[in-house]
């Protein structure tokens, strides 16, 4: 997950086998929401989902994933009636343009990834499957540096710096959109 202004990956998960990207939407949302005021998730068909919309619902924002072609406003075999899926289903299909200018904000994600590709490699070169988790949350970690320098000199931002005797910095909430 990352944000759309910086660019700064906010949470991640990095797993040593295949395994669901939607399993990692909540965990991601909610990690991030400890650190971030969220005010909007933008993520593809892949995450659609009511579960996937309250959780953002209930951190503050609001999630702009597309609906896919069979999902109905109304409730099915499968669910009952959900007040919140039915406003973003209606909400997506009668004003497709505004959705869309919210939900294109997901691109950022795509360049948060080439970002990191291009500065650090696009290959994992370890060869255990703990190693290449590590290896890839390095490649993260160099990444979020780096934008943090970006941003301090772009974004005029004043950073704190721990001292030895200081248990703690305070680090302000920052208000941004978010990308999945």
């Amino acid at each position: 997950m990352c944000g759309v202004k910086t660019h700064v990956v906010t949470s991640v998960e990095a797993t040593p086998h295949e395994s669901s990207d939607n399993r990692q939407f909540i965990p991601l949302v909610n990690k991030t929401a400890e650190t971030f005021n969220i005010n909007e998730v933008s993520a593809d068909k892949a995450y659609t989902d009511r579960r996937n919309l309250h959780a953002v619902q209930v951190v503050g924002g609001t999630a702009f994933i597309p609906f896919k072609v069979n999902s109905t406003g109304t409730g099915d075999h499968h669910h009952n009636f959900d007040g919140l899926w039915n406003r973003m289903w209606h909400f997506y299909n009668f004003n497709i343009e505004q959705f869309l200018n919210h939900y294109h904000k997901r691109s950022n994600v795509e360049t948060a990834f080439s970002m990191i590709k291009a500065k650090f490699g696009a290959s994992v070169r370890a060869k255990s499957p703990i190693a290449q988790v590590n290896e890839v949350l390095c490649k993260v970690l160099c990444h979020n540096i780096c934008v943090l320098i970006q941003s301090i000199y772009e974004l005029g931002l004043e950073p704190t710096f721990w001292t030895s005797d200081t248990k703690e910095a305070v680090v302000p909430k920052v208000l941004d959109n978010f990308a999945f």
